[in-house]
């Protein structure tokens, strides 16, 4: 099969699972194409001889994580040069929650992207903590000490909502 045949089943047989993973990874549908469509261009602009669906997705996941975690890195540096343009954005919408429903996306928000990255690679994606830190290129230690504190946010802002959620019920 040639690239692009590949890359119209893969996005048609896996589209929405990327699509998934990007917006866990991201936490805004846009953004969550915008990676999907980003990585497809960064893996078959790649020479290679032949593509297969099952070969490519992987390749197409790690573009994904990549442009994530660069992308932050960017933010954080624009941030930090143009202290007088940019203006914190709040991710948190109290107002939303209602009942005892629990806010994924808004707990992951809370995270910071590596922390993030490790706990969708971990949870979402199911590798061991030795598959993590190859992912990312660190120390299976540096994998559990953000999943240990991401874990750990994670609860405190669910248990957090979770509250806030039945103090309205009352």
């Amino acid at each position: 099969m040639n690239w692009h045949d590949v890359a119209g089943e893969l996005l048609q047989v896996r589209g929405s699972a990327l699509k998934r993973y990007g917006y866990l990874l991201c936490g805004d549908p846009a953004e969550a194409d915008d990676l999907v469509q980003d990585a497809l261009v960064r893996v078959f602009t790649q020479p290679r001889r032949s593509w297969e669906v099952e070969s490519a997705e992987p390749y197409v996941r790690r573009a994904m994580l990549n442009r994530y975690l660069d992308q932050h890195r960017r933010r954080v540096r624009w941030t930090g040069l143009l202290p007088r343009l940019a203006t914190p954005t709040s991710t948190v919408d109290f107002a939303a929650a209602s009942g005892t429903r629990m806010d994924i996306v808004s707990a992951l928000d809370a995270l910071s992207p590596r922390q993030r990255a490790c706990v969708v690679l971990r949870f979402y994606e199911d590798l061991s903590v030795a598959e993590v830190a190859d992912r990312l290129d660190c120390s299976a230690g540096t994998v559990k000490r953000h999943l240990s504190e991401g874990v750990a946010r994670l609860g405190k802002v669910l248990v957090l909502t979770h509250h806030e959620g039945n103090a309205d019920d009352k």
